[in-house]
């Protein structure tokens, strides 16, 4: 009986530890043309280090930590003249040679490339210690957006 005990105690243990190490999840949500457009994603802090300086060109990056990041829309999005049908997506971002960034929307079955925008970069003041993705949106517009360290990077995107 106390090996089992000790077992059952074993097993709450590490769950407890492994739950505990999961990084926090954030979720953005906004309504777009009268229809729901979210987000899930994971929220890693800076801890001193600048991680979007240490990127490097080319690679794609989780957008997060944990669990990928993803997008599910039921709306058709435009982000410029980039079509993203409704549906559900994996999303990462790519830096390239230049510093400047772009979003790729993935199948998360078969993950082909659906499609990729880029985004515009700006300075922040306040800066951001954990990442945060944000949506907004208003009548058939929205925006978005993704803060970390001093940077903002931002898409505008219409739905029908």
């Amino acid at each position: 009986m106390k090996f089992i005990q000790k077992a059952a105690f074993a097993a709450a243990l590490t769950a407890s530890i492994a739950f505990a190490q999961e990084p926090p999840r954030g979720e953005a949500k906004a309504t777009v043309a009268g229809k729901a457009v979210t987000v899930d994603y994971g929220r890693p802090s800076l801890a001193g280090r600048d991680m979007l300086g240490q990127a490097k060109a080319g690679t794609p990056w989780r957008m997060g930590s944990g669990s990928p990041t993803s997008l599910k829309t039921d709306a058709d999005l435009s982000f410029g003249s980039v079509a993203l049908p409704k549906g559900t997506y994996v999303l990462t971002a790519v830096k390239d040679e230049k510093g400047g960034w772009a979003v790729i929307a993935s199948n998360p079955d078969s993950k082909a490339k659906v499609a990729e925008w880029p985004l515009t970069s700006t300075t922040i003041k306040d800066p951001v210690e954990q990442f945060t993705i944000e949506l907004t949106g208003k009548g058939n517009a929205g925006e978005f957006a993704m803060s970390w360290g001093t940077t903002k990077m931002a898409a505008p995107f219409t739905a029908k």
